[in-house]
């Protein structure tokens, strides 16, 4: 035992030696431009830093040695849970496209954070084109078919570094020969947003705010399209192919502008001081409808949860003049259009498409080109949020929750009438509806099974899987069907979520609350259709399988319940009304006869994180333990020190950093006494670093317990499969040593 005990002093000092060096690196200043220094990994291990129960504690106890012991050696011999992998290995497809014939189709599978392309040619069976091997964060999207659909485009990778490649990353725009069998894909250039000219053999693209064109060669040198100020973005071909027309923002303004192929020159099209975007041609190309938003004032700050006031322009895109033919009766834009997949359309037989909030709901309008005969054509309570025209131009098809509050379902609906039609319905969650000439497909997740494109027979309302898989470990019949619950939070409001228990096991169990991010966002009934949220239902089902049950909480300030639940007044730094919601579902989890209500922990991400604190802060007599990622702890530090947004995208105002401090778990550390894992990618850019630095300090100077997970190069949302399993392992077993594991 003396040997083993000189043993583990020596560790000890090794390890307080790595912290003191940390913080070192963590005094460093957190601005975008000087971010290196926090991103050496000091003490990490496996691309993650974990610091065990006794990082609070300056002389540890015999106790304390031997989970110092176990600690060190999980660390260095880390392996995925073989029981995590049942719940988070299901294959994630996404980034659905085809040729303009609808005979080739491609789209993006997730394996393992090992992201390839399949790709179906022709009658063909599908089949994997790509050969990418490594979980290494790097990002696949943005597929593009040729005009005669025998050449593919592709953008792969970015900024981020997630893996810490010692070579770096880029994101670059890759091309693959559809009709060669021995041709690889090859990259061309540095750049995104591809977009093809008519002719098949050019493309133009973005790259650090201008556009650029390009030929179909790996040895030639790309050529700026033209020299215009501000960032120039979203390219789109006129119908002839001789104009393109792009948004040019300035900042406090944008102009839309229209640049001829022949003449050389840039029209710029009905400029004012105002912010206009998402431009599209009409059907004949003679004109172009935008989106106007008001321009910056002096101070003005931007409010990520606010709105404001639009209106539709229609021009001439050979003059630029242009008129106003619909405005917004108030602040019902912002969200409409940012949110949304098509904020604005202009239809093959004539009509203008359009997102507004003016009803109540986020909702597709339709009109004449001079305004008139304004119609809702996807009425009803319930949320839009992708839509597609069929070939036609007479219908689109969009998904929405409509009918079916707690899920995603496919609906038709005329342009004209607004009549929608259920193509999907039942317990499948169906989303992002797309054609391959006239059929129609979707991706498609249930309560067991992620996300995955489904070819839709619209006649018998059924769906087949494009690509069926065989997965080794992945256990479907380990899940539990998750329950609709609603509850009443302190004032009266009415709270929607999820209760995920298995029923079979005998005994009280700890309870646990989830709260999602966004805080724009929606937890489902079965698998979400976002990336994070598809791998926190997956860990939400592994938690209720390894004896807890779990609450997903949708709080207000969330999507899915209209306007006015998104936009209450008192959120977040203004009093934090929502955190009222969180209470009410840890009480209705203490209801439960299955639920030890004296063990109660809750969990989240993001603005999910901010509310995890809160509750540790404000109600430690309720709340046991808690896993923070990458949470906001202080709105007031935030809105003075946030990169690039004065306000901290909240618009908080100097007069309001007063309510934000005391709207923030900074203001109440004093009250907290549970345990806490803390969770952070020191390369987020949504949610400072220094945010979990500064609180986890603080708390340990009071002797409160905090174990902190830091990943190394890792963004906001974790890019790499092995970054979520070291998450979920450690969270787990976190919640296990603090809820299960004590009298």
């Amino acid at each position: 035992m003396e040997k083993l005990l000189k043993k583990v002093r020596l560790s000890t000092a090794c390890l307080f030696i790595r912290r003191k060096a940390r913080r070192v690196f963590n005094c460093c200043g957190r601005t975008r431009e000087a971010r290196s220094c926090s991103q050496v990994p000091v003490a990490g291990l496996f691309g993650a830093e974990k610091i065990g129960p006794f990082s609070s504690n300056p002389l540890p106890t015999m106790k304390t040695y031997l989970l110092l012991i176990t600690t060190c050696l999980s660390l260095a011999t880390y392996a995925q849970s073989p029981e995590l992998e049942k719940f988070i290995s299901h294959p994630i497809e996404s980034g659905f496209s085809s040729s303009a014939d609808g005979r080739n189709l491609a789209w993006v599978i997730n394996d393992h954070g090992k992201r390839n392309i399949i790709v179906k040619v022709g009658n063909e069976p599908p089949k994997q084109l790509t050969s990418y091997t490594q979980d290494d964060g790097q990002e696949i999207s943005q597929i593009t078919f040729s005009p005669n659909g025998t050449i593919m485009l592709y953008v792969r990778g970015g900024s981020a570094n997630p893996a810490s490649l010692a070579e770096g990353t880029e994101q670059a725009i890759w091309f693959k020969d559809l009709t060669s069998k021995s041709s690889v894909p090859a990259k061309i250039t540095t750049g995104g947003r591809p977009v093809f000219y008519k002719d098949g053999y050019k493309f133009i693209f973005s790259r650090d705010g201008q556009i650029f064109e390009s030929p179909l060669d790996v040895n030639a040198a790309p050529k700026q399209l033209f020299q215009a100020r501000g960032a120039n973005i979203d390219p789109a071909f006129s119908p002839d192919g001789r104009s393109v027309l792009f948004t040019s923002d300035r900042g406090d303004h944008s102009f839309i502008g229209v640049y001829n192929l022949d003449t050389k020159l840039i029209k710029w099209i009905s400029p004012d001081v105002t912010r206009d975007a998402n431009p599209v041609w009409s059907p004949g190309g003679d004109q172009v409808a935008f989106v106007r938003t008001p321009g910056a004032k002096v101070d003005e700050l931007d409010n990520l949860v606010g709105g404001t006031r639009f209106e539709i322009v229609v021009a001439d895109a050979r003059t630029g003049k242009g008129n106003s033919v619909w405005k917004s009766p108030a602040d019902d834009g912002g969200f409409s259009q940012y949110y949304t997949n098509v904020p604005l359309a202009w239809t093959k037989t004539g009509r203008i498409l359009f997102f507004s909030e003016h009803t109540g709901w986020l909702h597709m309008f339709s009109m004449t080109p001079t305004g008139g005969d304004v119609k809702d054509i996807t009425p009803g309570d319930g949320e839009v949020e992708n839509i597609v025209l069929d070939a036609t131009g007479a219908n689109i098809y969009f998904d929405g929750n409509r009918e079916d509050i707690n899920r995603r379902h496919i609906w038709k609906s005329d342009v004209t009438k607004g009549t929608p039609v259920a193509v999907t319905s039942g317990e499948g969650i169906e989303y992002q509806p797309a054609f391959a000439g006239n059929v129609l497909y979707c991706f498609r997740s249930t309560w067991n099974t992620s996300r995955m494109l489904v070819r839709v027979d619209e006649n018998a309302k059924t769906t087949v899987q494009a690509f069926p898989q065989k997965i080794a470990v992945y256990a479907p019949n380990d899940f539990v069907k998750p329950e609709p619950v609603t509850f009443k939070a302190a004032d009266g409001t009415t709270v929607h979520g999820q209760l995920f228990i298995n029923r079979n096991l005998p005994g009280k169990r700890p309870g646990l609350v989830f709260m999602h991010g966004g805080p724009m966002r929606q937890m489902l009934l079965g698998y979400h259709y976002g990336d994070y949220y598809i791998n926190c239902y997956a860990f939400n089902q592994y938690l209720a399988n390894q004896g807890y049950a779990v609450i997903a909480v949708n709080y207000r300030c969330g999507t899915g319940y209209g306007k006015d639940f998104r936009r209450v007044k008192t959120q977040g730094p203004r009093g934090a009304s929502e955190y009222q919601d969180v209470v009410a579902a840890a009480k209705h989890l203490q209801s439960l006869p299955e639920v030890d209500g004296g063990k109660i922990g809750l969990w989240g991400g993001s603005y999910g994180g901010y509310l995890t604190a809160m509750g540790l802060s404000r109600n430690p007599e309720l709340f046991k333990a808690g896993v923070d990622i990458h949470g906001v702890h202080d709105w007031s530090w935030r809105a003075r020190t946030f990169p690039g947004a004065p306000g901290g995208w909240w618009g908080i105002g100097k007069n309001e950093m007063d309510v934000a401090y005391k709207s923030s778990p900074s203001s109440d550390i004093s009250r907290w006494t549970a345990p806490v894992l803390m969770i952070h990618g020191d390369d987020d850019r949504n949610v400072q670093f220094q945010e979990t630095t500064d609180l986890a300090t603080k708390l340990r100077e009071k002797n409160v317990r905090v174990e902190i997970l830091v990943l190394p190069d890792e963004v906001h949302g974790f890019l790499r499969y092995q970054s979520w399993a070291n998450v979920f392992d450690t969270a787990k077993e976190f919640f296990d040593r603090q809820l299960k594991n004590v009298q």
